[in-house]
């Protein structure tokens, strides 16, 4: 149980019913009444960001989370499939949960998933992913001088900007976190 004296940024509470983590918090004493605590919220299960205010000292339970690697097998419309490697048990996650996410998800990579009361609420990428052009304009000779560069379709159906010199059928290195170009990969 944690008590407001006790906030730090990153945990996770329980707050109506609901698993939260703090942002940002912020002790205030005003000069008549008792102090109060501000607060940053994010919904761990939505992603809304919501600002609250608590009395000094009032108390909340941590949510039961836990995280399990499993590995992504295929997508049927808006609804993805996983499994876990170790006891096979299938899990069905919907497009609403994954968010952006589902454009760094390739065939048997294997992800955390974040469960609360034994549902996914969310995933953890790796940092990196290798995606392959599969859509793009041909690099043209001498267009290495300057950092310009082009918008290219990876094999997920992400879109992403990349040098020039990349071309269809290239492996690029993608950062999962900004979803941004980091390498050419052989």
């Amino acid at each position: 149980m944690y008590s407001t004296s006790k906030f730090k940024r990153g945990i996770k509470i329980i707050f109506q019913n609901e698993p939260y983590q703090i942002i940002d918090f912020q002790h205030h004493k005003p000069g008549k009444g008792a102090a109060v605590v501000r607060t940053k919220m994010k919904h761990l299960i939505n992603g809304f960001i919501i600002n609250q205010t608590f009395r000094s000292g009032n108390k909340f339970n941590k949510p039961d989370l836990s995280e399990k690697k499993i590995k992504y097998l295929y997508q049927y419309k808006n609804i993805y499939y996983f499994m876990d490697p170790i006891s096979f048990e299938q899990f069905k996650i919907s497009k609403n949960v994954l968010k952006k996410n589902i454009n760094f998800l390739l065939e048997n990579i294997t992800i955390k998933a974040i469960f609360f009361k034994q549902k996914v609420i969310s995933i953890i990428l790796p940092n990196h992913v290798i995606l392959k052009v599969i859509k793009c304009h041909p690099s043209i000779k001498g267009n290495t001088i300057n950092n310009t560069t082009k918008r290219v379709k990876l094999n997920t159906g992400y879109y992403c900007y990349v040098p020039l010199f990349i071309n269809p059928g290239n492996s690029v290195k993608i950062d999962t976190r900004t979803g941004q170009y980091i390498e050419r990969y052989k």
